[in-house]
């Protein structure tokens, strides 16, 4: 008898009741989403990836939960999904890849059942994909909508003394008005209440269709709390039932035709995803990772090694095709161009396909707007198309707070351009506006020659203005709607393959722990304001002497 008929049985009802014959043979496979999901999978220990969604300790790949869920659906030996929604360690772009492959699960005729004990806008928008949703009989949570929580600081670096100057240009580009401003600027207001409002839009639409409720009425209870108590989210009909654990236990048992929990096979998705592995063939899709913030140096994206990474890929004749999986908020100017001339270079001679995390924003943009075709999650955050440059004066604050003196001795009207002791004359602003203006030019022309448009309808969509997915794609930013494995999809029908394998690249490289602990340094300075000027946090505040997306 065929699945979809299992899938509707559970459907019907809370305990299975048909025949021997129609019970679920197979093992369950286990999701629980209090494992760690990244855009790289990590191991225990000391040793952990530096990924802008803040990872750290054991993890698995988002890559290896679509590979297991696409092979589960095919696999004889898997009958149904079991998700516990509990503690959701996903971000907003990973849950969303994640329900769309769980509902392609389900379509396939296989039942998906998700339980826990708590429930809030993250835990149930991927829950309420599942067939049957149950809930502790204490649980609660509710739907609120989203927020976003900005913090400004200009009267606080008054109080101290800290001038900063913001060189920018973008309107929309907020990267530094915490810094200079006390309140939300009205640009930065309205892109933030467009960007809530469609990733919003999205997970309630999603919830609405899933459950077979309206949008209106989603909106509703989120707007008016209604949701609270485990009986509202049965009430309005969110909730399919309440059952404790042991009552879980006997409802699994029902669908396998047996009174024994320990007759009913399991396996977690991280132990599947490992027998699932990637899959394996001489000619290859490559899977290139661009995770975290772009620099020259460090260990997140740093620009002359990732760059030199993409030319190896290139001449690796084992690789038919790339899937360029970015995952970044943008970085140093000069770091991101050299990655995004490799990634043109390889684009000569392969397809490269790009597919968008959380994060593909700014410099992150930039790296893959070249790309021959864009995939995106409805709820990345994308464009940011602009360019700032911030200097703080810390001159006035050091002697307030600390009554030491700064005094340069120079050659030249500006040899302390951008030491941070002094701000910036008339002169030096017009100089630093200047290369800002011409950054942002170029920028513009990469944009316009990869996306097949004029360079002043780039520009229009631009002024460093974020954008989420689903705004992307409508304004040609982006190409496709889908999840990773819908890229590399893509990717082998570009390169015309029937069988790949796929590998990941760049290789993971882990921290140690002295460089966890601030101890991985070599370099040494007795000068308190030689290491202040150097320490990480400084420049990031900085921005200079280098120009950032």
């Amino acid at each position: 008898m065929k699945r979809l008929f299992i899938s509707a049985a559970i459907l019907a009802a809370s305990v299975v009741t048909a025949q021997a014959q129609d019970f679920l043979k197979g093992k369950v496979l286990k999701i629980d989403m209090s494992e760690t999901v990244s855009e790289r999978a990590s191991g225990g220990g000391f040793s952990m990836p530096v990924s802008i969604s803040g990872v750290s300790g054991s993890s698995v790949s988002l890559l290896d939960l679509e590979l297991a869920l696409e092979k589960a659906a095919k696999d004889d030996d898997i009958a149904m999904v079991y998700l516990n929604f509990d503690k959701v360690k996903a971000g907003a772009a990973a849950r969303e890849e994640l329900r769309e492959c769980i509902r392609r699960f389900s379509a396939s005729g296989k039942p998906v059942v998700a339980y826990g004990a708590s429930l809030s806008n993250a835990s149930y928008y991927l829950a309420s994909v599942a067939d049957k949703v149950f809930l502790h009989p204490k649980g609660s949570g509710t739907l609120n909508g989203l927020s976003s929580t900005q913090y400004f600081l200009k009267d606080l670096l008054d109080t101290l003394g800290v001038e900063v100057q913001l060189i920018r240009h973008g309107k929309f580009k907020s990267a530094g008005e915490m810094y200079i401003r006390n309140d939300i600027s009205p640009e930065n207001r309205r892109q933030y209440e467009a960007l809530q409002s469609s990733l919003w839009k999205t997970i309630t639409e999603e919830i609405a269709a899933s459950r077979k409720v309206s949008v209106d009425s989603v909106r509703f209870w989120a707007d008016n709390l209604a949701l609270s108590t485990a009986d509202t989210w049965v009430d309005k009909g969110l909730v399919d039932g309440l059952k404790y654990r042991d009552e879980m236990e006997q409802y699994i048992c029902h669908l396998f035709g047996t009174k024994n929990p320990d007759a009913v096979g399991r396996i977690g998705i991280k132990e599947y995803a490992k027998k699932a592995a990637k899959r394996k063939g001489k000619t290859k899709i490559a899977v290139l990772y661009a995770d975290g913030e772009i620099a020259r140096t460090g260990n997140q994206i740093a620009g002359e090694k990732f760059a030199a990474d993409v030319a190896r890929l290139r001449k690796d004749e084992s690789v038919a095709a790339v899937v360029f999986r970015v995952n970044s908020p943008g970085g140093e100017v000069v770091a991101a161009d050299m990655i995004r001339r490799e990634i043109e270079l390889l684009g000569k001679e392969k397809p490269v396909i790009a597919s968008y995390g959380a994060y593909a924003a700014s410099g992150g943009y930039l790296i893959s707007a070249g790309c021959r075709k864009i995939f995106t999650d409805n709820t990345t955050l994308t464009g940011s198309i602009g360019v700032f440059g911030m200097i703080p004066s810390l001159g006035k604050a050091i002697k307030k707070i600390f009554k030491v003196n700064v005094v340069s001795v120079e050659t030249s009207p500006h040899s302390a351009l951008g030491n941070g002791m002094r701000p910036l004359t008339q002169e030096e602003q017009d100089w630093y506006q200047k290369e800002i203006e011409a950054v942002y030019t170029d920028f513009v022309s990469v944009v316009s020659e990869g996306r097949d448009m004029t360079q002043e309808q780039v520009d229009e969509i631009a002024q460093g203005r974020v954008w989420s997915g689903r705004d992307a794609l409508l304004i040609g930013l982006a190409d496709e709607k889908g999840t990773l494995m819908d890229a590399i999809a893509c990717a082998a029908e570009e390169a015309d393959l029937d069988k790949y394998g796929i590998v990941s690249y760049p290789e993971v490289k882990s921290m140690t722990l002295a460089e966890i602990m601030g101890k991985g340094s070599s370099k040494k300075d007795d000068n308190p304001l030689v290491n202040l000027l150097e320490n990480p946090g400084y420049r990031a505040m900085a921005q200079m002497p280098y120009i950032e997306f």
